[in-house]
């Protein structure tokens, strides 16, 4: 019942940054944890970072002091603030709504190339 929709991707150098959204419509009050998922060429789609209803936040070990997941409840939306990107960052990101019922929701995906 809900829809998600990222934005925020793109082209960038190296050690710099940028900032993905994720704006949520429908039945957000069924939402239990939100998360950032990353598919890079030739691997497997990987959890980056995820915060629950509660505010607690997980990120994957190889993001951890670089990337910062935070919510905005008054805009539905989830942030992805991800600074000292590395070429191996370079991924199409997907943004995924989990359920309370263990259902899921997963927006279109945004690119986001790292150059070196």
């Amino acid at each position: 019942q809900v829809q998600l929709g990222e934005s925020g991707g793109g082209l960038v150098q190296a050690g710099g940054s940028l900032r993905l959204s994720c704006v949520a419509s429908g039945s957000i009050f069924s939402i239990n944890v939100m998360g950032w998922y990353r598919q890079a060429p030739g691997k497997q789609r990987e959890l980056v970072a995820s915060i629950t209803s509660g505010g607690t936040t997980k990120y994957a070990d190889s993001v951890k002091g670089r990337f910062t997941i935070s919510r905005d409840n008054a805009k539905n939306t989830v942030y992805l603030q991800m600074n000292s990107l590395k070429p191996e960052d370079t991924a199409d990101y997907y943004c995924n709504a989990h359920y309370w019922d263990s259902r899921d929701s997963w927006g279109q995906g945004t690119k986001v190339t790292v150059s070196s």
